[in-house]
Formats: structure tokens, C-alpha cells, sequence
């Protein structure tokens, strides 16, 4: 009953051209995702999650490949994947909807697998 009056609060402020906040619309893909199953893992990963990796791995495999070779340290940035993918996805998201697009948020299967795909990636770059 409270999702149902979020939605139409939701789509009030939609008329209004109010933009709901981050925090309310961060909320409500929570509750929405909350009463539903995992799905399997071959609907979890999608061509756009594929894509996000790629260009996310591709990144940091040169910053640590340039790293490596100019100071001779390894560096561990799995953190810094974590955050740049979720940057990058946010963003990505953002920039479709104001153009016009429906976009669909990322799931968080979508965000792990883009973050272990980035790490894949340096860490393949680096150690060879």
C-alpha cells in the first residue's frame, strides 16, 4: 500500500516537474526490488553490464599497466573499480533519462559484476 502511494506521490511530482530526490528514488527501486527473487544468473548478466565492464576494465588496465611501468608498483584498486563503476553507471543512468530514455536502473547484480569484471581486467593487465 505504501509503494502504491510513493508511485502516485512519484508521478504528481513528475507533473509538477518536480524531480524526486536521490535518497527517495534510491528508496523505492529498494522496496520494489525487496519483495522479489534473485533472478538466475544468466538474466543477471546483461549486454549493457557487459559493456560497462569492458569499458571500465579497459581504464584501469591502463592506469595500472602505466603505473606498473613507470614506478614498478602494483597497485590494488578494487575499491576505486567499485567506485568508478558506480559512478560511471549513475551517470550513464542520469544522462538517459534526461535525454528522453526510459532507463532502467542497474541492479545490484549488474553493479557486482561490473566491479569484478574491472578487477578481472587490471588484475589480468598487471600480473599477465
Amino acid at each position: 500500500m505504501e509503494i502504491e502511494q510513493r508511485k502516485i506521490t512519484k508521478r504528481e511530482e513528475d507533473e509538477n516537474n518536480n524531480q524526486p530526490s536521490l535518497e527517495e528514488e534510491e528508496q523505492e527501486t529498494e522496496e520494489e526490488m525487496s519483495g522479489r527473487k534473485t533472478e538466475p544468473w544468466t538474466k543477471q548478466i546483461t549486454v549493457r553490464g557487459v559493456l560497462v565492464s569492458i569499458v571500465i576494465g579497459v581504464v584501469f588496465s591502463v592506469i595500472a599497466q602505466k603505473l606498473n611501468l613507470t614506478t614498478g608498483i602494483v597497485p590494488h584498486l578494487n575499491s576505486s573499480a567499485a567506485f568508478l563503476a558506480f559512478v560511471f553507471v549513475r551517470t550513464w543512468t542520469k544522462i538517459l533519462k534526461k535525454s528522453g530514455f526510459v532507463a532502467k536502473p542497474f541492479t545490484k547484480q549488474e553493479n557486482t559484476m561490473i566491479q569484478t569484471s574491472a578487477v578481472a581486467c587490471y588484475s589480468i593487465a598487471v600480473g599477465g
